[in-house]
C-alpha cells in the first residue's frame, strides 16, 4: 500500500513541492508509473484538496512577495516578483518575509509593506512606500540606519505622493558625512516643498570627520571680487572649504571651483587681500551636507537632533536656494559650525525655536572657535532660538535680516576678561532688526569685512539698523568691552542710519566705560557725516557713561561770561562730534552782571574743543545762569 501526497502552490518555497505561477486557471493531475512490468495496480481513489488559503492567502488581508516568485537569496533580482505582489494586493498588506531579495530596479509599492526580510539595490534606484512612507519602514527595509535614511531621502525627492519624511523618533547612526546629493544623484536642483522631521543624527566618531587643510598660493584681484586665480592644486580644495588668510573676512569659502582654469569662486569678497599669497583651506565635515547640489529651495527639518559630540559640524547648505527652515530642533556640540552656507543657499532661511549648543563650554571665550551659523543672502529670519557658549552665533552677510527673540549667551568662568561678537553684521546698508533678544557676554559688531572695497566710495555707507527693546548683560567683562561695536574695514565711512531704542545694558559685576564704541583697528569713521541717529529710552546699569544722541543736558554757569563753552563729550555715542544744537532754553532766569534778567538768546558754535566734542554759545553780553541744551552728533535730514 502506497499513498502518493504533492501540495501544489504559486511560490517557489519551503513546503511546496510544485510551484505554479499566479496566473494558473486549472491544472492536470495524473499519475506516472515506472517499474517493472506485470506488476497489478489498483487505486482506490484520488483526492485533490484545495489547500489554496494556507499559500496564496486570499482570504487574508495581506499577500506574500514568495507567491510572486520572489527568492530571497540575496542575488536574483526580484524586483519583478515585488512589483507583482504590490499589484495584486489591491490595498492589502505586501509581505516581504525573511530573506534578503536583491532588487535590480526602482519598485514603487501602491500599497502598505511589511518587512521581516532585507532588500538590497543600486544607489540610484529608488524604493518608494507611498503607504507607509517613513523612516521605520526604510530601516526595516535595509537593516541600516544609515543607508535606510539615504534611501528614505532619495524617495523624498522622487516622489510627488509625499512632503515629509518622518525619522519617527529614530536615532539614526551615522558614519560619515551624508552627501545628500549623492543619495539623490539624479537630481541637482529641486524646488518643491519638502521637510525631514521628528528624529535624531548621531555620529560614530572615526576618521571621517576628521578636517581636511589645504594650503594654495592663489591671486586675488577687488576687480574679480569673488574669485581666486592661479590656484595650483585647486583639484584636491573640496567645494564648501573655509578660506583663511590675510584680508579675508570672518566666514568666506569656497562656493566652487573650476579645474581648467585653475580658478575658485567665493562665498563673499575678500576686504584686503589684493596680490597673491598663500591661502588656507579647511574642509569642516558635517552631518548633512547638502553642497552637491546647484539649487534646494523651500526645504525645512523640525524637532530633529543633529548631534555632533564634538567631532564634526552639522549642516552645509546648498550654494543656492530660497526658504530654508530650521525649527524646533536641536544643532548640539558641533566642533566648527552650526549651520554653514557658502553660497546664498540661505535666501530667506528661517531658523525658528531651535537651540544651538557649543562644544566649548569649558573654554574660555579666546579660546572658542566655533560659530552657530552664518548666512550671505538676504531676509534672513532669527527667532525665538537658545544658543549657548560659542565663539560668535551669526555671522549674517546680506540685509534685511530680522533677528528677534532669541537667548545668546556666551560668558565663561574665567576672571574679569574680554568678551567676543554675538551677531556679527557684515553689510554696510544693512537694513537689520534686532529686536526683543536677551544678548549676555557677547555682542553686536557692524562691520564691513565683506566688502572687495572696503573704503566709503559713494555707497550708503553704515545704515539701516534697529536695535530696539533687547536686554544686555554682562559679568565678568573688561571695562573697555562695548555691547554695539562699529568696525570699518576702510577709511570715509559714516553712520547714516541707526536707531538704538528702549534697550537694558547691565554689568552684573564690575563695570564697562560705555556701550557703544568704533573699533579704529582698521580705518576711523567721518564723524562730520553722521546722519539720523536716534540713542534714546535706553536703561544703563553699571556703565559708567550713559549716552544719548540727541542728548538734552543742563548746563550751568556761575559767573558772568559772554561765551559758554559746554563739554559733552562723555555722553555723546561713539565719541562723536557735536554737529547741532536742536534748541537752547533758559532753564530759570539768566541775569547780567548788574542782576538784572536778561531775555536773550546765544547763538551757538559746534564742533568746538580739540575733539570737536564741545558747544559754543556766544551771548550779546555776558550772563550766567542755567541752559537746558538738546543737542546732536548728526545733522537734520
Amino acid at each position: 500500500m502506497v499513498e502518493v501526497t504533492g501540495i501544489v502552490g504559486v511560490g517557489q518555497r519551503g513546503g511546496v513541492d510544485m510551484p505554479w505561477g499566479p496566473l494558473a486557471i486549472y491544472g492536470h493531475f495524473g499519475l506516472d508509473l515506472t517499474g517493472a512490468s506485470g506488476g497489478i495496480i489498483r487505486v482506490d481513489d484520488i483526492e485533490i484538496t484545495d489547500a489554496t488559503e494556507f499559500f496564496l492567502r486570499d482570504l487574508m488581508d495581506w499577500v506574500d512577495v514568495r507567491d510572486y516568485g520572489a527568492l530571497g537569496n540575496g542575488s536574483t533580482d526580484d524586483h519583478a516578483a515585488f512589483e507583482a505582489a504590490d499589484a495584486a494586493a489591491n490595498g492589502r498588506e505586501v509581505l516581504v518575509p525573511a530573506g534578503t531579495y536583491r532588487l535590480n530596479d526602482s519598485v514603487t509599492f501602491q500599497n502598505r509593506v511589511r518587512f521581516q526580510g532585507n532588500v538590497t539595490m543600486p544607489d540610484d534606484k529608488i524604493l518608494a512606500l507611498t503607504k507607509n512612507y517613513d523612516l521605520p519602514a526604510y530601516i526595516d527595509a535595509f537593516d541600516d540606519e544609515e543607508l535606510a535614511f539615504k534611501k528614505a531621502y532619495q524617495a523624498l525627492l522622487n516622489n510627488s505622493g509625499h512632503e515629509s519624511l518622518d525619522l519617527g523618533g529614530r536615532l539614526i547612526a551615522v558614519r560619515a558625512p551624508i552627501d545628500m546629493h549623492a543619495a539623490v544623484a539624479n537630481k541637482s536642483t529641486f524646488k518643491q516643498r519638502r521637510y525631514i522631521r521628528n528624529g535624531q543624527f548621531s555620529i560614530v566618531p572615526g576618521a571621517n570627520w576628521d578636517t581636511e587643510v589645504f594650503t594654495s598660493s592663489a591671486t586675488y584681484s577687488p576687480s574679480n571680487s569673488k574669485t581666486l586665480t592661479g590656484v595650483a592644486n585647486v583639484a584636491t580644495i573640496p567645494v564648501g572649504s573655509l578660506i583663511e588668510g590675510n584680508g579675508v573676512g570672518r566666514e568666506i569659502y569656497v562656493r566652487s571651483k573650476n579645474v581648467g582654469s585653475q580658478s575658485i569662486t567665493l562665498s563673499a569678497p575678500l576686504y584686503d587681500a589684493a596680490g597673491t599669497q598663500v591661502f588656507t583651506f579647511r574642509r569642516f565635515k558635517y552631518i548633512l551636507d547638502f553642497s552637491g547640489f546647484d539649487q534646494i529651495s523651500k526645504f525645512s527639518m523640525s524637532n530633529v537632533d543633529l548631534q555632533c559630540s564634538g567631532d564634526c559640524s552639522a549642516i552645509l547648505l546648498p550654494p543656492s536656494g530660497t526658504g530654508f527652515q530650521l525649527r524646533d530642533c536641536f544643532i548640539t556640540s558641533p566642533k566648527d559650525r552650526g549651520i554653514s552656507s557658502h553660497g546664498e543657499g540661505d535666501q530667506g532661511m528661517m531658523i525658528d525655536r531651535c537651540q544651538f549648543l557649543s562644544a566649548e563650554s569649558p573654554l574660555l571665550v579666546d579660546n572658542r572657535v566655533s560659530i552657530g551659523l552664518n548666512a550671505n543672502g538676504n531676509d534672513v529670519k532669527i527667532r525665538n532660538n537658545r544658543v549657548v557658549h560659542f565663539k560668535h552665533f551669526a555671522i549674517l552677510g546680506g540685509s534685511s535680516s530680522i533677528i528677534l527673540g532669541n537667548h545668546i549667551f556666551q560668558g565663561d568662568s574665567g576672571p574679569v576678561g574680554p568678551r567676543d561678537a554675538g551677531i556679527v553684521l557684515t553689510r554696510t546698508n544693512n537694513r537689520a532688526t534686532i529686536t526683543g533678544n536677551y544678548i549676555c557676554d557677547c555682542s553686536v559688531v557692524w562691520a564691513n569685512e565683506h566688502d572687495e572695497a572696503p573704503g566709503f566710495s559713494s555707497e550708503f555707507s553704515f545704515s539701516g539698523l534697529s536695535i530696539t527693546g533687547n536686554v544686555f548683560l554682562s559679568q565678568s567683562t573688561a571695562p573697555w568691552f562695548n555691547f554695539i561695536t562699529v568696525q570699518p574695514h576702510g577709511g570715509g565711512h559714516f553712520i547714516n542710519g541707526l536707531a538704538v531704542t528702549g534697550n537694558t545694558f547691565r554689568l552684573i559685576d564690575g563695570s564697562i566705560d560705555r556701550v557703544e564704541g568704533i573699533d579704529t583697528s582698521f580705518a576711523n569713521m567721518d564723524f562730520n557725516r553722521f546722519q539720523n541717529i536716534t540713542f534714546a529710552n535706553n536703561t544703563f546699569s553699571n556703565v559708567n557713561e550713559g549716552v544719548a544722541n540727541p542728548l538734552v543736558i543742563d548746563h550751568n554757569e556761575a559767573s558772568e561770561q559772554s561765551v559758554w563753552d559746554v563739554e559733552l563729550a562723555p555722553k555723546l555715542p561713539f565719541k562723536a562730534w557735536v554737529q547741532c544744537v536742536e534748541s537752547v532754553v533758559h532753564a530759570g532766569a539768566i541775569r547780567d552782571t548788574g542782576g538784572a534778567v536778561y531775555y536773550g538768546v546765544p547763538y551757538y558754535q559746534g564742533k568746538q574743543g580739540p575733539n570737536k566734542d564741545r558747544v559754543r554759545l556766544n551771548w550779546e553780553k555776558p550772563v550766567k545762569g542755567t541752559v537746558t541744551m538738546r543737542v546732536r552728533i548728526d545733522d537734520p535730514i
